[in-house]
């Protein structure tokens, strides 16, 4: 489909959808088609019939001086996002919660503007494909503030339960008072071109024709062609049927659940089930939020219950969790590494501090100590601020390069979690704008790091001691890849099987997620971000 973006005509608002389907937020569209007032008695004929009027006006439709002006507080809280996002390379997930903050949204508009937000950054490719049908230019010469706008609207046309007359009315009014009265007139435009059709029509117009599956499948999910080729070849190598595709890239698409852990011994999940969170079904201590502002509940405000994705949780615990021979210095009679009394543990890439904050309470309990170790100053302090819940004589927070200390600190440590720098892969559907801004580049340029990294975690754990490997990443070069470089030129390491130990944590003791000594969690299957787990241990 395609046309003039700067000429009123073309097919009417109301399009494929009309205003069918409940109202996610189109109550505030201006009152409905027209003001509510009497009808005009002059256009009633002798009989008292009204005359033929033609078809019916909608909002997009009236004079200027009708249309909305104003910018609702909900879609100017998205537009926000995704003008920080483009210009500022700035995270939605920091930013929304601020902007919700500073507009005051209640918790129904909060969640409109989230949905909204994310839904738009997370469908960009595929938006942009339908907006290039509607308008007469390339998408590159437009402002990029007119991008976003349109980018919001095409969302609510084709995957919210607004109304089209909602929807676009709305719109224009957030870009008349936002952009300028010139720009809202193309993008009425181009939003009246969108509405004509579902976006199952829209997708079925896009991908005709087309023979190749990854790019089929990069238009129907909203995914890069080269992260779909990346994700079936992720599959296959974690021992998962390329079929899976289509499951793992839809799994994405799904608007995450807030997974909430309690610090062992230091938390209740109390509170958060009083106030409609669920217990978590994997892991012990953990629980599903049914949304809202989480920073009103006291608990989550103390640090002693937190946000974290239950695949962290489970990595965590899988290292917490397994079984580390005695030291040296702890042997015999005294050995006490079963319950991990005196241990020394490490969390060599801790920023921003979610998993040290587990790991923290897990050594408190036990009986061992925690460094956490960060090289960037203010993610150091996110860490400190993170581990604060826990009594501070069981941990430590080092600022530094994670590459130096497995050489100052060379086997002291009987558990150490590298958490490697990834390129969050496997967390794109929490992190919506991360799809589009990734390359394959970035897959090579982290892969030095990461084995330095590892390489440094090694040299720092004892013998008979374990270093977990994780990543956020399902990515073969990020996971089995960099484990094996490591195994393939040293003869004192082993592996242990991840998929076990990650078994023996979870609630179902059967996650099934182990491969060949290696554990891969997914999504589509798991319901949890895509985190990578090797266990590998020093050989006495």
């Amino acid at each position: 489909m395609s046309g003039s973006g700067g000429n009123a005509g073309g097919p009417g608002s109301a399009g494929g959808r009309g205003s069918a389907g409940k109202s996610g937020h189109g109550g505030q569209a201006g009152g409905g088609r027209g003001n509510g007032g009497p009808r005009d008695a002059s256009r009633r004929n002798a009989k008292g019939r009204e005359r033929n009027r033609g078809p019916q006006q909608n909002f997009t439709e009236l004079a200027p001086s009708q249309r909305t002006r104003r910018a609702d507080p909900a879609r100017l809280v998205a537009f926000e996002v995704l003008r920080a996002v483009a210009e500022e390379d700035a995270y939605a997930n920091l930013v929304l919660p601020a902007r919700i903050r500073h507009h005051r949204l209640d918790k129904r508009d909060a969640g409109f503007a989230t949905e909204l937000s994310y839904g738009a950054l997370r469908g960009q490719g595929t938006y942009d494909a339908i907006l290039a049908r509607c308008v007469d230019r390339p998408l590159a010469q437009l402002d990029p503030a007119v991008l976003d706008a349109l980018r919001i609207g095409a969302h609510q046309l084709l995957a919210m339960r607004v109304p089209a007359h909602a929807a676009l009315d709305q719109t224009v009014g957030l870009a008349r008072a936002v952009i300028g009265a010139g720009p809202s007139a193309l993008i009425n435009a181009v939003l009246r071109k969108v509405a004509a059709r579902t976006l199952e029509e829209w997708l079925d117009l896009l991908v005709e024709g087309e023979t190749d599956a990854t790019k089929v499948a990069s238009l129907r999910y909203a995914h890069p062609e080269w992260i779909v080729r990346a994700m079936r070849q992720s599959l296959v190598a974690h021992g998962r049927p390329a079929a899976e595709i289509d499951s793992l890239l839809e799994a994405d698409n799904a608007a995450p659940v807030v997974n909430l852990v309690a610090l062992p011994g230091l938390g209740s999940l109390a509170e958060a089930l009083d106030n409609g969170a669920t217990p978590g079904e994997l892991v012990e201590g953990s629980a599903l939020s049914s949304g809202g502002d989480l920073g009103r509940l006291a608990s989550v405000r103390a640090g002693t219950t937190r946000v974290q994705d239950v695949g962290s949780q489970l990595v965590a615990r899988a290292l917490a969790a397994v079984d580390v021979g005695p030291g040296p210095e702890r042997t015999g009679a005294d050995a006490e590494a079963s319950s991990g009394a005196g241990e020394a543990w490490l969390d060599l890439c801790a920023g921003p501090g979610g998993k040290a904050a587990l790991l923290g309470a897990l050594a408190h309990q036990r009986g061992a100590t925690l460094l956490a170790n960060e090289p960037a100053p203010h993610r150091a302090k996110l860490v400190s601020q993170a581990l604060s819940a826990v009594p501070g004589a069981s941990w430590q927070v080092r600022t530094g390069d994670g590459r130096d200390v497995g050489a100052e600190q060379p086997e002291r440590f009987d558990r150490v979690l590298a958490d490697v720098p990834c390129t969050g892969l496997g967390a794109l559907r929490r992190r919506p704008e991360s799809r589009w801004r990734r390359s394959p580049k970035d897959i090579a340029d982290l892969g030095p790091l990461q084995r330095e990294l590892l390489g440094s975690a090694l040299a720092a754990v004892r013998p008979g001691g374990v270093v977990a490997y994780v990543t956020c990443s399902p990515h073969p070069a990020e996971t089995t890849a960099v484990v094996a470089d490591v195994l393939r030129k040293r003869d004192d390491l082993e592996l242990i099987d991840a998929g076990a130990a990650l078994d023996a944590v979870s609630l179902t003791g059967s996650l099934g997620a182990g491969h060949e000594s290696t554990a891969q969690l997914w999504p589509h299957i798991h319901h949890t971000d895509a985190m990578f787990l090797a266990l590998i241990k020093k050989k006495s």
